[in-house]
């Protein structure tokens, strides 16, 4: 019995020094000389035993009737609308914070993961609780955005989601872009990306946002060289921009043969289960109508009043 009442109050530490105390994982390991999976191990015992109980609130519930309008107008799988709050800043980390908890169980399920870059990336992964995910690897699948001034560039991503978990990581090492078709197809060849090319071609997930031309023409490269980019292409009929590639609002990828992305094909990228996408601009309504034409993802995460809007789009 003291042996059953010792794991108990074992339990009962670990779980109040992590959720009230906020001691990491690793601090957690050092003060009660355990590994980081048996700390992590034995805070799942705590919540499956009852000692810790845990409660959400939720203060902008799901619109479920109008989930039900866009899984039978766009015949998505999985969406999540979530109701406006009164103030914008609740209204962003409500949609930041509840990404975050659909994703986490889904990338505990997974093995490989593939994440893009951004602002709303980087604050989702500083939204994800922390826990030890040793089996999963993150891994880019397209090159880097070039933003090397910024947090939330493409390589710093997976190395953030990565030690979010304590999971592996791969890089793309190679710009997003690489004009010249010889040397694009030769650089996949080489033995540094070849790890995360052939893990990426193995993802169960990916997540990613929404990107428009706005968000191309913002990095002084691209802008310099966006018919290099885009070929012949009319500026004026893209709508978003979707793993580095534009699309229009019916939904088609607008320059199949001309297509200068370091990186997966889109039929490599598609061949993933879950794609997982958030928009949470009012901006993105014509790029989130297109992406839901096109089945570019499998599941999206917005708000009411921008599900709205996408509906009055049409």
């Amino acid at each position: 019995m003291s042996e059953e009442m010792d794991q108990h109050e074992l339990l009962a530490n670990l779980a109040q020094d992590y959720y009230l105390s906020q001691l990491s994982l690793a601090e957690l390991a050092e003060k009660y000389h355990l590994s980081r999976y048996l700390v992590n191990k034995y805070l799942d015992d705590a919540r499956r035993e009852g000692i810790v109980t845990i409660n959400i609130a939720a203060p902008n519930p799901r619109n479920l009737e109008l989930e039900k309008v866009f899984q039978k107008t766009f015949d998505i799988p999985h969406i999540y609308i979530l109701k406006d709050n009164i103030s914008p800043t609740e209204t962003t980390e409500n949609i930041l914070n509840y990404s975050a908890h659909q994703l986490a169980p889904m990338i505990a399920q997974s093995k490989v993961v593939g994440l893009t870059w951004g602002g709303t990336i980087f604050n989702i992964i500083n939204y994800f609780p922390v826990s030890v995910l040793e089996h999963v690897t993150f891994t880019q699948f397209i090159g880097e955005n070039m933003k090397y001034k910024s947090a939330a560039g493409s390589m710093r991503m997976v190395e953030l989601a990565a030690a979010r978990f304590s999971a592996e990581y791969l890089t793309m090492t190679g710009p997003l872009y690489i004009i010249d078709d010889a040397t694009r197809e030769k650089m996949a060849q080489e033995i540094a990306v070849q790890p995360a090319f052939a893990a990426s071609k193995q993802m169960d997930l990916l997540f990613t946002t929404l990107g428009t031309m706005a968000s191309l023409e913002s990095i002084p490269t691209w802008n310099e060289n966006l018919d290099m980019i885009l070929g012949d292409i009319n500026h004026g009929d893209v709508a978003g921009m979707l793993y580095g590639r534009p699309f229009d609002v019916n939904g088609n990828f607008l320059n199949p043969d001309h297509d200068k992305v370091f990186g997966l094909s889109v039929d490599e990228i598609m061949e993933t289960p879950r794609r997982f996408g958030i928009v949470k601009s009012k901006f993105k309504t014509s790029a989130a109508l297109g992406a839901l034409r096109g089945k570019f993802l499998t599941d999206m995460v917005t708000t009411e009043s921008i599900a709205r809007r996408i509906l009055s789009e049409m």
